[in-house]
């Protein structure tokens, strides 16, 4: 075990470096509809990454150590072609950023339960590399990426996945049309759940804060994408909404988490663009600042500190207590701060 967990130190240290002069290297893949300037598809929703991978692999599996359970976090397209989405509900956390043209991606994150299958998966981002160092030697599911990111990714403390690498655990499914038909079954790539404590987020679980002011519903904009968040008195949960409309899960489950975080960030333009050149915004998670937590009805205003990337993300009150999270899934949206 110590000699895992200084394995995993030495991996974090040397991708710092990488990432410490990395600018914006990735282009995405969305879907607009028709809406002028939006992108209709990158390419990467195909089977195969842009380039081939020389790369030596960066896991615990290439020197033959144990590996200790790790999270396992899937890209998941989230434009409305993608919809409705499967495996959604079963994600302990659930990252959303936006990408070019305004759009959004999720990043969902597995621990505690892995359902049967999980999509659709799509291409991956700069800025996950950053959200993915909280976790020790996470498993990350994406269907490629920009030929300059691939490098940076292989180098990451992470295990990366494509159906290139691991094609028996992708399938396409015959309910939407390509590219937003790829399929993952999460437990041919993590074979045993997790559990609660790979969840190294820095979130804390229990009784509400004090104070906080009566809240059902909460709207985050992107340019070209909508959240809303509806207070369910019945459910005790926030009902999620996408570009106005019920979010669901393929089996009709409507999405509901128990805490809707909306942490507003820095989001920088990159030096990369899709092929019709809107830019790859990069979304930054370390740092401070401040946030909203919904949970019970009610939205608190905190401040988020998160100080190197190897660390969670700590919510406090104005007078530095720690905020509890109501017990259940946890929505965290990336807002640009203002």
């Amino acid at each position: 075990m110590v000699g895992t967990e200084q394995g995993a130190r030495a991996r974090r240290a040397r991708t710092a470096a990488a990432l410490l002069t990395a600018t914006g290297l990735f282009a995405a893949g969305c879907t607009g509809h028709g809406t002028p300037g939006v992108p209709t598809d990158d390419g990467r929703g195909q089977f195969r990454t842009a380039q081939p991978d020389t790369s030596e692999p960066n896991s615990s599996e290439a020197s033959g150590t144990a590996r200790h359970p790790s999270v396992l976090a899937v890209k998941i397209d989230n434009v409305r072609a993608a919809r409705p989405q499967t495996g959604l509900d079963s994600a302990d956390v659930v990252y959303a950023e936006q990408v070019e043209g305004g759009l959004s991606r999720l990043m969902a994150v597995y621990a505690t339960k892995l359902p049967k299958a999980v999509g659709p998966v799509r291409s991956a981002r700069e800025s996950d590399l950053e959200l993915l160092r909280q976790f020790d030697d996470p498993t990350l599911a994406f269907s490629g990426a920009q030929g300059k990111l691939m490098p940076l990714i292989n180098g990451a403390p992470l295990t990366a996945r494509t159906p290139e690498k691991a094609a028996d655990a992708y399938f396409r499914g015959t309910d939407k049309v390509l590219p937003h038909n790829l399929y993952l079954r999460p437990k041919r790539l993590v074979p045993t759940t997790p559990g609660a404590d790979a969840l190294t987020t820095g979130f804390r679980y229990g009784p509400a804060p004090a104070g906080g002011t009566r809240d059902t519903s909460e709207t985050v904009r992107y340019p070209a994408a909508r959240f809303t968040f509806t207070w369910s008195p019945g459910k005790k949960r926030w009902l999620v909404s996408m570009d106005g409309a019920p979010d669901v899960t393929a089996d009709g489950k409507r999405l509901a988490p128990a805490t809707v975080v909306v942490q507003y960030v820095k989001v920088r333009k990159s030096a990369f663009h899709d092929f019709l050149g809107n830019n790859s915004p990069y979304t930054v998670t370390v740092g401070s600042g401040k946030a909203k937590v919904l949970r019970d009805g009610r939205a608190f205003d905190v401040n988020w500190k998160r100080a190197k990337a190897a660390d969670g993300t700590e919510f406090t009150t104005k007078d530095g207590s720690p905020v509890n999270f109501a017990e259940g899934q946890v929505w965290v949206v990336f807002a640009k701060a203002s």
